[in-house]
Parts: structure tokens; sequence; C-alpha cells
């Protein structure tokens, strides 16, 4: 529904700005150009389609293979103690329990698959012990701001867009995106915390909070250190090691369980090259429509328009050509990949603002669907503080996807 609403909406703001230029005379050849911007968009739009059926082929088939091996199970083990504390008083033998850690594992590693249904039912479960049907308990509202903040260990589908773009470097942000998300998932715990009143003073809460966060701070304050012509290759470098362990984590647990690792490959390699195929469609619309818009003039009245109002702030004027993506990203998670595309074919995928593009899109999930997705499977109609959680969230990773990319990439 939303999706829809901003596709109509870019075409029909496209048509008006277009009116606007040929009229005034500002742009005599804007409905040619209008007309181009949808051959062209519609274009890369599928090039950049077929682009991403190697990396999803590849890395949903490895993470195939640590799926079955067993990783999801591992990472539910070592997160429960914190589960616990995050959510007091739901029964640690409850199926809701696993289901949500399950979730969040799932996440982690970049399976959605895995991810939502699992966390349909976590949702469906926890309302088994929910006194006040249709109104969100406080584990309901926990999980939802949680799953919308979303911790990205292995961003396969920012990575998989940037490569069919032309990146030197798909991987380079990796760790930018990992820094960006937990203080997204931080920031709306900490707010659905002091709503519910939560003990985050409790020593192994507190022992997590500070051990993850010192580690992810400390490594971005080494980085810091370094020459700026080095930190993007110290970056790289990291996140393409971790991404390389991984892999041989997954395929040694599976030769270790026992478990075909080629057959897990193959099975879900096949779900990637489906995946990818799937988002023809889906990419040439929304392209097509954010090209109508930038050749009618609208996208660039709009940046104007922000940075009318942000310049102020100290902020690179090459950052308002993301901005777009930011404030998208909460409503559309296609019309973000679509602003995201647009702003690397523009400005190029390791310019500055390609780049932060990315970390924007990669640093929270997109909000509304996910409420609505979660409330409407157990027909929640008051889900209390979750959105402006969340929507704290979604501003906690913002803010720091601009402090990564002014780091690693400027």
């Amino acid at each position: 529904m939303i999706l829809n609403v901003v596709w109509l909406a870019l075409f029909f703001a496209g048509g008006v700005f277009g009116v606007i230029r040929f009229l005034s005379g500002a742009d005599p050849a804007v409905f040619p150009a209008m007309a181009q911007a949808t051959f062209d968009s519609a274009k890369t739009g599928f090039e950049m389609a077929l682009g991403l059926t190697g990396t999803l082929t590849l890395w949903m088939g490895l993470l195939k293979v640590g799926e079955d091996a067993g990783a999801i199970r591992l990472l539910s083990r070592a997160l429960a103690p914190l589960l616990r504390r995050v959510f007091p008083g739901l029964p640690t033998d409850h199926p809701a329990s696993g289901n949500m850690v399950l979730n969040f594992a799932a996440n982690l590693l970049g399976l959605d698959n895995a991810a939502t249904p699992a966390g349909l039912r976590a949702m469906q479960e926890l309302e088994t012990l929910n006194p006040h049907p249709g109104t969100a308990t406080d584990h309901q509202a926990m999980f939802m701001v949680l799953h919308a903040a979303s911790l990205t260990l292995f961003p396969v589908s920012i990575m998989a867009l940037r490569a069919a773009a032309g990146a030197k470097n798909p991987a380079d942000i990796f760790v930018p995106i990992l820094v960006a998300s937990a203080f997204s998932v931080l920031g709306g715990f900490i707010c659905a915390a002091l709503v519910q009143r939560l003990k985050i003073w409790d020593p192994v809460l507190l022992a997590w909070i500070l051990g993850l966060g010192g580690a992810l701070g400390g490594g971005v304050a080494l980085i810091a250190r370094l020459p700026h012509d080095q930190v993007g290759t110290v970056s790289t470098t990291f996140g393409t090691g971790l991404m390389l362990l991984a892999i041989l984590l997954f395929l040694g647990l599976a030769s270790w369980k026992k478990v075909n690792a080629w057959d897990s490959f193959t099975e879900g390699a096949k779900d990637g090259f489906k995946t990818a195929i799937q988002l023809v469609p889906f990419m040439v619309g929304i392209l097509v429509a954010v090209g109508v818009f930038r050749a009618s003039g609208g996208m660039q009245v709009l940046v104007d328009g922000i940075w009318s109002c942000i310049s102020w702030t100290g902020i690179p004027k090459e950052a308002v050509g993301a901005i777009p993506t930011m404030l998208m990203k909460p409503l559309s998670g296609g019309g973000a990949r679509g602003l995201t595309i647009d702003a690397m074919k523009t400005f190029g995928p390791d310019s500055y603002t390609g780049r932060l593009s990315c970390l924007l899109q990669g640093s929270t999930d997109t909000t509304l669907y996910v409420i609505a997705l979660y409330s409407g499977s157990i027909g929640l109609k008051r889900s209390r503080h979750v959105l402006p959680c969340a929507l704290v969230a979604d501003l906690c990773g913002f803010a720091v996807a601009f402090l990564m990319a002014s780091l690693f990439f400027r």
C-alpha cells in the first residue's frame, strides 16, 4: 500500500514539475528527457537485477549451509541469557522465546527467509500470553522495536547492489553498516526499556551492552586514528576477512555435523536465483518512477530544499543526494532501494553520496512495514509505544550512518 502511494506520487509529482518547467520555458526539452528516462531507467533496473543474480545466488547458498549446519541454533544459545533480561517474565521454555532468538539470529546472518516465519510465530506465541488481546504487550512491543532496528552482520543485499553497480570494493560498507545498525538497535532498546521501566543496570544486560558497545567503539576508534587513506583499506580488509571466516566456519560446521554442504548450497542458491529474478519488475518499476521524477527536475528541487534547511549543520553538501533514501527508508524498503540505486547511478557507487545512501539503506529496517506485518499477523489494534521507539531507533541508525560515512569515506 505504501509503495503504491510512493510510486504514484513520484510519477504525478514528476508530471507536475515537468509541466511547470515546460510552461515556464526553463526546459523546453523536459518531456523528451522524461520519456527517455523511462527507457534508460527500465534498462538500468533490468541490468541491476541481473547483476544481483550471481551475488545473491552465492550468498543465499552459503547462508543455507550455515543454517542447515546449525549456525542459527548456536547463535540462539549465545543470545538466550541476554534475551531473558530483555524480555523479563517470559518463561524460558515458552515457544515464543525460541522463535524470537531464531528471528534475531537469522536477521543477524541475513537469512530473511528464516527470520520472517520465526518472527510471525513469535508474535503468535506471545499473543497466547496477552491478557488484553488487540493491544501489544511489553514483550510484543520490544520484539517489534528490535526487529525494526535490525542489527545486520552480513548486508548481503546491499553488497550485491554495490557489486551490480560496479563498485570497486562492494564490501567496503561492511563495518560502517554493522556499527550504524548496532546503534539503531541500542537506541530502540533503550527507548523501549525506559518506557517499560526495565532494569537496564542488570549486570548481565549491562555486560552485553558495554561489551558489544566497547568492541564496536574500540574498533572504530582504532580505525579513526589511521591515516585517512588507509581507513577504507582497513575496513574492507576486516569486513571481507570476517565474511571469509564465516564461510569457513559454516563449511567447517557442516563437515563436523556431517551435513551435505553441497546439497544445502545448491538448495539455497536456487532461492537466491529466484529472488534475483523476482526483483526485476519491482526494480524496473521503482527506478522508472525515480528516473521520471529526476528528469522532470523534481529531485533537484527536493535536494535543494533539503539543503536550504540543513546547510547550517555543517553536513557536506554531497550528503544531500542520499537524504531521499533516509526519508524513504521507514516508509518503503523497495522505494529506498530504488533511491539507493539511483544515487549510485547518478553520483557513482564509490562516491560519498552513493556510499552514504547504502549506509542509510542498511542502518535499519523498514519500520512501518515491520510494524504493520507483525501487528496485522495477530490483529493488534494498539501497538502502544512501538512506532515512536522504532523511529528513535531509525534516527540513531541514520545519525551514526552519517558519522561512519564521514569517517570512512571522506
